[in-house]
This record gives C-alpha cells, structure tokens and sequence, in this order.
C-alpha cells in the first residue's frame, strides 16, 4: 500500500483491472497523512466500492482509521497475513519503483527524487498492460 524512499514518503495504490495506479506523496507516514490520501482516493473514483489490499502496518489499523472508515462505506479494508508482502502487487511496484529510480543513484536535493518518482509513476500509467503483466499476473 505504501513506501518511504528517503526524500518521497508515497501512499498508492493499484487497480487490478485498469493497471493505474494512483499515489500521493506526503510530508509526514502516519495515521493523519493516510486518511488524507484515502480522502483523495475518494475523489479519484468517486463511485463503486472500493476494495483495499493492505500490509499490517500500523497507520492502517490506527483509531483514526478506523473510525474513518465507520464514516466511508465505500471503503473496505482487506488484510494481508504477516510477513506476505508477495500477496500484494503494490509491493511489486515499490520494488519496481526503488529499482528505477532509487538503486544506484545519488540525488542532492529531494526534489530531484521527487521528480524521477513523478517521471516513473507517469511512464507506468501510459503503459497499463506492462503494470497487470508485470504486477498482476502471478497474483
């Protein structure tokens, strides 16, 4: 569901049937910051039920999250067990994403990994079929 690369703290999310992915980035990784982002997941698909795959992290089973919820039927939160982060195809694609744009390159400043990070989530999104292959397939 979500990564921190130093300089970009990423909350996303993939759509198994399209390939989209949406992500947005954050200055802080809590409880506060997630609600946000489930906030704007809303708005992106502002119809249908909304079904999450999620890690047991504990932003994603805070109080606040929690009671969020209770107020968005639309959104249903499924977890994964511990320790099965090959169950979700959103780990894949933080692994594709640090293997791109993070593994053996130094960025001075943070907006420079913050604009490879928006150049590779745009490159991905023109190629769906490559995400579901990649991503999807083996799920």
């Amino acid at each position: 569901m979500d990564t921190v690369i130093k300089g970009a703290k990423l909350f996303g999310t993939l759509d198994y049937a399209t390939g989209k992915v949406f992500y947005q980035e954050s200055e802080s990784y809590d409880a506060k910051a997630f609600e946000h982002f489930l906030n704007s997941l809303l708005t992106e698909y502002p119809t249908g039920q909304i079904v999450m795959v999620l890690d047991n992290g504990r932003i994603h089973k805070a109080a606040s999250i929690e009671r969020f919820l209770q107020d968005e039927p639309r959104l249903e939160f499924v977890f994964l067990p511990k320790y099965s982060p090959n169950l979700n195809p959103i780990e894949g694609l933080w692994k594709w994403l640090k293997s791109d744009v993070i593994h053996n390159v130094f960025y001075d400043k943070t907006y420079k990994i913050r604009t490879a990070v928006s150049s590779f989530m745009k490159r991905i999104n023109q190629n769906p079929m490559e995400v579901i292959d990649r991503l999807c397939i083996n799920v």
